[in-house]
């Protein structure tokens, strides 16, 4: 998954005070215009992506030659904890790539240096007003907005032919429909749904015009009629005829991508991460042989999934010299040139309009997301939120496997969450 944030490891931040983080890997006060070198953790693919940074810092450094970059390649699955443990030690980078879900918890821990009025957000402006709001905390700016992404529907469109399906389903009524079609007219399994994983499970509630808490009332909703019938909706999706069974093996996920690329499987739920990959399977290399939609929409007739990406942020506990040239970095790297190089090396999703050019909207795994980014759903202004994942994903687990109910399984998230928000009411 790549959304997670590890609840103890949030509430550990929280509980740490700023004056544990005020030595980073560059703590003497050197001068601002003399050489600096920064530390930068890039949480992206080391295979597929990174190079592609590692080619923009490079550039970087060219244009800025008083100032060099350690790149430090971080895997994301480990990226969120690591970072909890340097800046509440010591070993901080100055300047790092900060999952969307991250920067509030992090704001909130007093580890990022707001970024308002500083070189980094001189181009504020330019960006998706949601995606400059998603990076705020308390009013302030701690984050760049450097990629964004959500789920959509990808599909195989020659297996839909095949079906006789001609559009994308637009409800998940559709969906299960278009499925048993397939298998029976196409001879390929119709839809996969990643099972056990709360960030792919968050357009089913979006879809019955709920979420897991109301941030702004501070009330826990995952135990609500809508929320249970989101549930019920999601089981359906792994006994439905065309649909594949509940997968959830360590390699959950390989299976499901491995299918779908093959063409084992007609359609799934995924973001922009994947095109690359999607690309190099026998089933796409056509690249118009895929299709990308809306999630479908729930039976409140609202389709939606969460907006996630990425923000480059600046550690608060590096000095004067290390911070004004973090925020020169991270001015550079979310540019619109910068944006549209990384857009078409890496097939992810701009933050700002003027990175959208011709030549990124030509692939058409961007362009197909484009339309798609309208109907994502920012997340709340909540440290706590990513955390909320983890036991949903875990107890979602239980109930597509029959291990308990979804009356049992929600109420056991309320429980889980009501520790994480105790001033929050069920």
């Amino acid at each position: 998954m790549r959304r997670g944030i590890a609840a103890s490891a949030l509430v550990a931040a929280l509980a740490v005070s700023m004056a544990a983080c005020g030595s980073s890997g560059s703590s003497s006060d050197t001068k601002a215009d003399g050489p600096v070198t920064l530390t930068f953790w890039d949480t992206s693919n080391a295979t597929n992506e990174a190079p592609n940074y590692q080619e923009l810092v490079k550039k970087f450094e060219a244009a800025n030659p008083t100032v060099k970059v350690d790149f430090v390649s971080v895997p994301f699955d480990q990226a969120q904890n690591k970072l909890q443990t340097a800046m509440g030690a010591k070993g901080a980078p100055d300047v790092f790539r900060s999952e969307v879900g991250w920067t509030a918890a992090f704001a909130k821990a007093g580890y990022l240096e707001p970024l308002d009025a500083t070189p980094a957000a001189a181009d504020a402006g330019a960006f998706q007003p949601s995606l400059i709001q998603q990076a705020k905390y308390q009013g302030k700016l701690y984050g760049v907005p450097l990629v964004t992404d959500t789920l959509g529907l990808l599909y195989n469109k020659d297996l839909f032919a095949k079906a006789g399906i001609t559009a994308a389903p637009k409800t998940w009524d559709e969906l299960k429909s278009a499925a048993a079609a397939v298998k029976e007219k196409a001879g390929a399994d119709g839809f996969w749904m990643r099972a056990g994983d709360g960030y792919y499970a968050m357009p089913l509630l979006f879809g019955e015009g709920t979420d897991t808490v109301d941030a702004a009332g501070k009330k826990i909703t995952v135990t609500s009629p809508e929320a249970a019938k989101a549930v019920e909706t999601y089981k359906s999706l792994f006994t439905a005829p065309g649909t594949v069974k509940a997968d959830l093996t360590s390699d959950s996920y390989a299976h499901m991508m491995d299918a779908f690329n093959s063409g084992k499987v007609a359609a799934i739920i995924q973001g922009p991460w994947e095109i690359t990959n999607v690309y190099k399977g026998t089933a796409f290399a056509d690249k118009a042989n895929l299709g990308i939609a809306p999630v479908p929409a729930g039976s409140a007739g609202k389709a939606g999934a969460p907006t996630g990406g990425h923000n480059i942020s600046v550690y608060a506990g590096a000095d004067k010299a290390h911070k004004a040239a973090a925020e020169k970095f991270a001015a550079y790297m979310t540019s619109a040139e910068s944006q549209a190089f990384i857009a078409q090396k890496n097939s992810t999703l701009p933050t700002r309009s003027d990175a959208y050019t011709p030549e990124v909207k030509a692939n058409p795994g961007i362009a197909g997301f484009q339309d798609v980014l309208p109907t994502a759903q920012p997340r709340p202004e909540l440290a706590e939120y990513s955390s909320l994942f983890a036991s949903l994903g875990t107890n979602l687990g239980k109930v597509v496997q029959g291990g308990t109910t979804t009356q049992d399984g929600l109420a056991t998230i309320a429980t889980d969450y009501a520790k994480l928000l105790p001033d929050f009411s069920k």
